[in-house]
């Protein structure tokens, strides 16, 4: 359960969470994460897991809300084998208004299935507690509207979404990367480059599984002497999920 019960999640609540995740015990990690954050019980998160199962829309029909998650090893910028059939899902579930949000790969994996950009781009890698700011068209957002105009979120990545896709709104940026947080216009759909799923701890966590997201010498412990909380950021998914819950207010207009 979350440390701060925040945003009340209702019990009839089905998450789909899709993971692209090669060693077992990360999926399970990334599983655990997203329910610590958002409050959910393990019996209301279903996962898909792209690296040995198939894209299934029937997985996505039986749940209320779907989560697309990190990659680690694997990369937004490549062709997978499963990309086509991802992005086929995606483009679906914004034609259906099925509530959808990406975090760090399915950020960047929602804008380019949506005719965005995403490039590899090692200038602008991020890891660590980095401080984003709010764009003037956030406040009006329903999922991040509430967080502050400047807040410090959890970040991983080297890729970066280099450019929206039509209907995008942009309602971060860092001082390094814009487009830290988008949503699409007149669909529940939303995307954070930062891990709103994560804490400070399991940060780390997820470090020590992939050092190559670690900046050398010395790399590890700067971050770890760096790293706060990040209070603003953990209420994001739980936001989401309230909003989109059966009854939660979602009306399907914008």
């Amino acid at each position: 359960m979350p440390d701060d019960p925040g945003e009340a999640i209702p019990s009839e609540l089905r998450v789909l969470l899709i993971q692209v995740r090669d060693a077992p015990e990360v999926a399970e990690h990334e599983r655990a994460s997203v329910q610590q954050v958002t409050g959910l019980d393990a019996a209301q998160i279903e996962t898909l897991n792209l690296v040995n199962e198939p894209a299934s829309w029937t997985s996505v029909e039986r749940n209320d809300a779907v989560i697309i998650g990190g990659a680690g090893v694997h990369s937004a910028v490549n062709d997978d084998p499963f990309r086509e059939d991802l992005e086929t899902l995606i483009r679906r579930m914004i034609d259906e208004r099925v509530p959808l949000f990406g975090s760090c790969y399915g950020h960047q994996f929602i804008a380019r299935a949506l005719g965005g950009s995403v490039i590899h781009d090692m200038s602008r890698a991020e890891v660590g507690a980095i401080e984003v700011t709010a764009t003037d068209a956030a406040p009006d957002d329903p999922v991040f509207g509430p967080c502050p105009r400047t807040y410090t979120v959890l970040m991983g990545h080297q890729d970066r979404v280099d450019r929206l896709p039509d209907g995008a709104v942009e309602l971060a940026f860092s001082a390094t990367c814009r487009n830290q947080a988008f949503r699409i216009d007149g669909a529940p759909a939303w995307g954070s480059q930062f891990h709103s799923e994560l804490t400070p701890e399991r940060l780390l966590d997820r470090l020590r599984r992939y050092p190559q997201y670690t900046p050398e010498p010395g790399g590890f412990e700067s971050i770890v002497r760096a790293l706060r909380p990040t209070p603003e950021a953990r209420e994001i998914l739980r936001r989401f999920l309230s909003m989109v819950a059966p009854g939660g207010g979602w009306r399907g207009d914008g």
